[in-house]
């Protein structure tokens, strides 16, 4: 699972790196992006505008939108058959906008789980490979004055060499070299071959504070490295 991510680039320079249109206002640098939260999103290749869209997908057919709550993440490997993300599979694929991500590796009993940072090693900004939907409350019974919703979810896959000291998952990662092809991509065989582990290679990783566990805290010292000595994982097993 894929439970937080970054996109700590400020809106000028994201749009120049990534070729983007448009930027949504308000925008601020974020490091500790949760579920539920309106995170920035590219549903068009065309038009290459940037859109918020909450995270955690509710599919059009949901009766209640607190399904998404459980919809923050898509298995790469039953995407394309699982009732709750076939539709979107098939033509609503997003972007979602990141410059790093977290995960908890698991510690023995009675400890807390220890989480790391993960970046490409060039620091560039990238994209999830995400899908999306559009939900409306349904039937006369419906809540007077609840708004439709855009809503989207990343998509994981096993993880690369990088990351599975930490956790078995990770969310596809594509960088600006690819990450069109995720927007334009026709047949099932294509989408499918883009819902790979990324290359270790281009990755880094490193531990850090506890304090990112709290989606209140939000500030660049979340990112910053701690001291690895007395971890269970080594910092140059993840590089």
């Amino acid at each position: 699972m894929c439970g937080r991510f970054t996109m700590a680039l400020d809106a000028e320079r994201l749009q120049m790196k990534l070729d983007l249109a448009s930027m949504p206002e308000p925008w601020a640098k974020r490091y500790n992006i949760a579920p539920s939260q309106y995170i920035p999103t590219v549903p068009f290749a065309e038009s290459r505008h940037v859109v918020y869209m909450r995270w955690g997908l509710v599919p059009f057919w949901a009766q209640d939108p607190a399904i998404g709550n459980r919809m923050i993440n898509a298995r790469a490997e039953t995407v394309a058959e699982k009732p709750s993300f076939r539709s979107s599979f098939k033509n609503k694929h997003c972007l979602i906008l990141a410059d790093g991500f977290y995960e908890w590796q698991k510690a023995s009993e009675g400890k807390s789980s220890q989480p790391y940072y993960f970046t490409l090693k060039t620091r560039e900004p990238f994209a999830f490979a995400g899908l999306w939907d559009d939900w409306e409350p349904k039937g006369v019974s419906s809540e007077p004055g609840i708004p439709g919703l855009t809503t989207c979810t990343l998509i994981t896959t096993t993880a690369n060499r990088v990351v599975a000291p930490v956790h078995p998952r990770m969310p596809v990662i594509l960088t600006k070299e690819r990450m069109w092809e995720w927007l334009t991509a026709k047949t099932e065989t294509e989408k499918l071959a883009l819902l790979k582990p990324l290359e270790p290679e281009l990755m880094q990783a490193w531990p850090v504070g506890r304090e990112v566990n709290s989606p209140a805290i939000d500030d660049e010292s979340l990112i910053h490295p701690i001291d690895a000595m007395n971890q269970s994982i080594k910092q140059e097993q993840l590089l």
